[in-house]
């Protein structure tokens, strides 16, 4: 019988630029290692920002496990979310949207140590709408083990037309 490789199931994990050591040691541990295992994925990929913790590496899969690589920063993570199976992220707004605008299951972990998280009501209201599972990092291994991806809803960014012409009608403008 043949060796049938097994296809590629990626976690791209991104903290953006800032530092969030927290996010980066939860999936560091066995414990949400092993799920990730446990839900058919086969490597791990960090983007771990400005943050000062460091991950494991692991490089081969196989018997099991999970390959790890992490980097701090890249020009465009476009890439990287593309071919990503799922994706867990910080809680800015760029990487929220920049991920449901390519249909890729999310996890946004969100930062408390931030003073002002304004962050989480984003993350938290489009969870409410389905598109995406909200976590802590104390609560991520749980949200991975419960998430079912097939129940998310797709995110259609909305129309602007009806807004932008109400702006040009109040600044004089005429319609088009």
């Amino acid at each position: 019988m043949e060796d049938v490789e097994k296809p590629r199931k990626i976690v791209f994990v991104t903290v953006g630029t800032t530092c969030f050591d927290a996010l980066v040691k939860a999936m560091d541990t066995e414990v949400v290692k092993e799920e990730l295992v446990r839900r058919g994925y086969t490597h791990l990929l960090i983007q771990m920002g400005r943050g000062s913790y460091i991950p494991a590496k692991e490089s081969e899969e196989g018997n099991g496990s999970l390959a790890v690589d992490y980097f701090t920063f890249s020009s465009s993570i476009a890439d990287h979310l593309k071919s990503a199976s799922l994706v867990i992220s910080h809680a800015g707004s760029g990487s929220i949207f920049e991920t449901l605008r390519l249909g890729k299951p999310l996890i946004v972990v969100v930062n408390e140590d931030l003073m002002d998280n304004h962050q989480s009501e984003l993350a938290e209201e489009l969870a409410d709408r389905k598109h995406l599972y909200c976590a802590r990092p104390q609560t991520l291994n749980q949200t991975i083990a419960d998430m079912n991806l097939e129940s998310l809803v797709p995110y259609h960014p909305g129309d602007a037309t009806p807004v932008a012409k109400l702006i040009n009608r109040f600044l004089g403008f005429p319609d088009d």
